[in-house]
């Protein structure tokens, strides 16, 4: 509440008009920057001086000493390895920055990490593009390794899911693969999966759920379920999936 001068005494309104004077306008803006400024300001005064570092690059990461990595070469993979060398030399010197060579001595790949390399798990990855590729699988589906984070083999054998021998072994692998392929590509097109039948093993590259169904498929091949009844069944699965995505 103000009060007039005309109630004051004269010593007292000759204080208050002193203060008026005196006082300062402040702005809207020079309150917000000294918000600001506040703000940056850090609670902890151990935080202001706290080091900044660059992460460390993966030549030295294992106190510079570079990874090394070994995949041996079948002797049935040998001659593919040959003919799609540059198609496998590409991605792993190119994107994942690592050094390749193959040894004839010991019969593997050899894989290095340098200087360039951007991450240490880049040499994993380019381990398990080669065992994929030694497997039997094609360079363009081994890629996909290389590509997608959530993508795994699943490796076993016809005799781990029935003990069979001679010709019924023969008849078991026979029905998984089907006359020219047919069974086997129905299965890779219906899981979204790629397969390998590499004698008595069974190679699936997929996600996790589709690895699943494409084992749950074969082993009922194996068991000597009808290939019309699995088709079925694989009928069923890829509507499901194509209804899922």
């Amino acid at each position: 509440m103000l009060v007039p001068f005309s109630f004051l005494l004269p010593a007292e309104a000759k204080v208050i008009m002193a203060i008026d004077e005196e006082m300062l306008v402040v702005e809207p803006k020079q309150v917000e920057e000294r918000m600001e400024q506040d703000d940056d300001t850090p609670d902890d005064p151990t935080t202001a001086s706290r080091p900044q570092y660059k992460p460390l690059p993966a030549s030295e990461m294992e106190g510079g000493r570079a990874a090394y990595r070994r995949v041996r070469v079948p002797p049935n993979r040998l001659t593919p390895l040959k003919q799609q060398w540059e198609a496998i030399m590409d991605p792993i010197v190119t994107h994942l920055r690592l050094q390749l060579r193959y040894n004839a001595k010991n019969r593997c790949v050899e894989l290095k990490t340098s200087p360039e390399t951007p991450d240490l798990s880049a040499i994993q990855k380019g381990a398990d593009f080669l065992h994929a590729f030694m497997m039997g699988f094609e360079v363009q589906d081994a890629i996909a390794l290389l590509r997608l984070e959530d993508l795994f083999i699943d490796s076993f054998m016809v005799t781990d899911v029935k003990l069979l021998s001679g010709d019924h072994l023969s008849r078991a692998i026979g029905r998984i693969a089907g006359q020219a392929g047919k069974t086997r590509f129905a299965i890779e097109n219906a899981t979204r999966t790629r397969i390998v039948v590499a004698d008595q093993h069974v190679h699936i590259l997929g996600s996790f759920a589709n690895i699943k169904l494409a084992r749950d498929a074969i082993c009922a091949l194996i068991l000597g379920a009808p290939p019309g009844k699995v088709y079925n069944q694989l009928r069923q699965t890829s509507k499901r999936l194509a209804e899922r995505f």
